[in-house]
């Protein structure tokens, strides 16, 4: 006998599922997803408050960093050739890592890196010349040998100043304007720390940075001798002029010459301009003297790394001679 089933369980008379208010409003639901953000809808207050912060940051001027530019490459930066590589280790400049080429041919330099750079806990890398070649760029020399260090941290020249007057030191230092040579800023780093200057200013713009070609020129001095950055170095010269130090421009048409200037025991910035056009107007217009260097007419200029090294060996002779 068939087992009784429950009423409307099936049948030929079975009527089909009757609609509720889920099934009638199932498709309407299906498809939209969480409830939007509170300004990501048009009719909230919060919407109109983000399109109103959005238009104001659009009419704002932009404003740019006062910090020091970054140079290209300045996560890859490498001193090379031994020297160089040896005065960064003496004088514990940040560093990465030293890279020898294979079969570097040893002398005491490259030994005393080797000792320094264990006693550091340096990694000592291995490596093929043509890698060595490629850090030390385009025609630069290595010697076998390359420290990677980090991007150069340039000082203030508000701090040359204030650091030289600590030591009892008469200020020297040495302002560049339009030296995109970073081999002559390596020469002029050198013959600072030769004649016993106490730092470099660079302009922002417009100017060589201490890279691995600075590095390699300078022999180590890099190590020894500050560069500071002036966001304007006309502004840095009114500055340092208000604090006495005395602005000696160098120019071919200058209206004294260098064997003739008394203020050599005064606190003292060289200005150098570029070998091609010199001094800038407004650099020229805030120096408190524009100098040249006597020459032979067989010379018509220069170069600044020279014009620098006979500039600051004259003023240093002349305080030698005051004592």
């Amino acid at each position: 006998m068939a087992k009784p089933g429950r009423p409307g369980a099936g049948g030929k008379g079975k009527k089909g599922a009757t609609k509720g208010s889920g099934g009638q409003g199932r498709k309407k639901l299906e498809g939209r997803g969480p409830t939007p953000k509170a300004e990501d809808r048009v009719y909230h207050k919060a919407h109109k408050r983000r399109e109103l912060a959005e238009r104001s940051a659009a009419k704002r001027p932009q404003q740019r960093s006062s910090a020091p530019r970054r140079r290209p490459n300045d996560d890859n930066e490498y001193v090379t050739g031994r020297n160089s590589v040896l005065e960064a280790l003496r004088t514990r400049i940040p560093a990465a890592a030293l890279y020898v080429a294979q079969r570097v041919e040893m002398d005491d330099r490259v030994k005393e890196m080797l000792a320094l750079a264990r006693k550091r806990e340096l990694a000592v890398l291995e490596v093929t010349r043509p890698e060595l070649d490629r850090m030390a760029g385009f025609d630069g020399v290595h010697q076998g040998v390359a420290l990677k260090v980090p991007p150069y941290e340039y000082a203030h020249p508000q701090d040359l100043l204030e650091q030289t007057l600590e030591q009892g030191s008469t200020p020297l230092f040495v302002a560049l304007d339009g030296i995109t040579d970073p081999r002559n800023l390596g020469a002029i780093i050198r013959s600072t720390a030769a004649f016993g200057g106490q730092g470099v200013i660079i302009p922002q713009r417009r100017s060589a940075g201490v890279n691995s070609a600075a590095w390699k020129t300078s022999a180590g001095a890099a190590a020894r001798v500050p560069v500071a950055m002036a966001s304007n170095l006309t502004s840095t010269l009114k500055e340092l002029k208000k604090q006495g130090v005395f602005v000696l421009g160098l120019d071919g048409g200058g209206d004294v010459q260098m064997p003739a200037v008394e203020l050599s025991d005064r606190p003292l910035v060289l200005v150098i301009g570029s070998e091609g056009d010199g001094l800038s107007r407004l650099v020229a217009e805030t120096c408190d003297q524009i100098v040249s260097i006597p020459i032979s007419d067989a010379a018509e200029s220069l170069n600044a790394g020279i014009a620098a090294s006979v500039a600051l060996y004259q003023v240093s002779t002349l305080r030698a001679a005051q004592g």
